[in-house]
């Protein structure tokens, strides 16, 4: 058997050194999983006694090594008890800066992605805007993999000049391919610039009504009146007029409402008193003004502006009905009537031979005459 373990090769290397290669690589990497969790677990009794949110981030960033990344440094600390050929060992230092670069920018990734979720919370956003959180992450974890990118190709003996230079002239037939994906990822830039709305906000724009729930790199996602989730791109959304109701401050409201035409005048002004009276003791409002404002087909028209100091939708009508209740059962008290559509028909008089009085042929009614 030792015979045949000294004296059999396989690709030209002994099964001797196959075996102590394995041996190897299985012995490092149990090795380097238990340093691993002793150090982990050493770092977070030490980080736990402290209330600075750094070294916090730093432990969770060290907590994403991939076991991956021990199982290939295990292979290659094993492939170092192998009389391999030259070219191949060079070969082999470029994948150990391969793997360590990997594993350097899935770090830096994470702590990228721990910062974005350090400013959004589940829902989209906490007091930072998502857009610009959402952006920036993007851009430096495209840096991170960019950098490692070329740094690996460098270490292989690529001319890193030429390359970057056929790249630019890449990027510009890529960009006119994907404009249109780009016109909207410079379209959610400008949203998270200039903040017409946010995550929560209540907007109209056009047929679409709802309240955002989120705001990405792409598309804005609106959830409507009726519960479905409408998705529009952030380029035609930006070409409309966005109403954002969420930061209104105020709402102007006006209403109107018809007296009959046998309300005697003195009563006119006691009902622009009652209705300043019943509006101003409504609620948080400022009242503006009621007035007599015209002579309508069928009834006597006043017109009611108040201020409510409310954006919210339900206070407003809880406040608009209880004015509607008071002013009914005031009206009532007055004995004064609403009025409703209602015309008078006036057939004039007719003599008793049939001769008409006012000129008409007989037998012929008149035209009512509306009030």
């Amino acid at each position: 058997m030792n015979d045949w373990i000294v004296n059999t090769t396989f690709l030209d290397i002994p099964v001797e050194e196959w075996l102590f290669c394995i041996g190897a690589g299985v012995v490092s990497f149990i090795v380097l999983r238990l340093i691993w969790g002793l150090l982990m677990s050493r770092l977070t009794k030490i980080f736990g006694r402290t209330s600075n949110q750094v070294d916090d981030l730093i432990l969770e960033i060290v907590k994403d090594t991939r076991s991956l990344t021990f199982a290939m440094i295990s292979v290659l600390i094993g492939i170092q008890f192998l009389d391999i050929p030259e070219r191949w060992a060079d070969r082999i230092d470029h994948l150990w800066f391969l793997i360590i670069g990997i594993q350097i920018a899935l770090w830096l990734s994470k702590g990228v992605t721990l910062w974005a979720q350090g400013r959004l919370n589940p829902h989209g956003v906490q007091e930072h805007n998502p857009v610009i959180t959402r952006i920036i992450s993007w851009m430096f974890k495209t840096v991170f993999w960019s950098i490692l990118l070329l740094a690996v190709l460098s270490n292989m003996g690529v001319n890193i000049t030429a390359f970057v230079a056929s790249l630019g002239v890449g990027g510009i037939a890529v960009a006119l391919a994907v404009q249109n994906i780009l016109g909207d990822l410079f379209a959610s830039l400008s949203i998270g610039l200039d903040k017409p709305f946010e995550v929560g906000d209540f907007i109209i724009s056009g047929d679409i009504m709802g309240s955002v729930e989120l705001i990405g790199l792409k598309t804005t996602h609106v959830r409507s009146l009726e519960g479905e989730q409408v998705v529009i791109s952030n380029t035609e959304l930006l070409k409309r007029v966005i109403h954002n109701y969420k930061r209104m401050a105020t709402r102007r409201v006006v209403f109107t409402f018809g007296l009959t035409y046998n309300t005697p005048p003195e009563k006119i002004k006691q009902v622009t008193e009652l209705v300043k009276k019943i509006v101003e003791g409504a609620g948080d409002l400022r009242f503006d003004r009621a007035h007599f404002k015209g002579f309508g087909a069928s009834s006597l028209d006043f017109e009611v502006v108040y201020i409510l100091n409310s954006s919210d939708f339900n206070i407003y009508m809880d406040v608009q009905q209880d004015i509607n209740l008071k002013l009914m059962s005031e009206l009532q008290a007055m004995e004064i009537q609403f009025a409703f559509p209602t015309f008078t028909l006036d057939f004039g008089k007719i003599a008793l031979e049939g001769a008409p009085l006012n000129g008409t042929s007989p037998g012929v009614v008149p035209p009512p005459t509306p009030h």
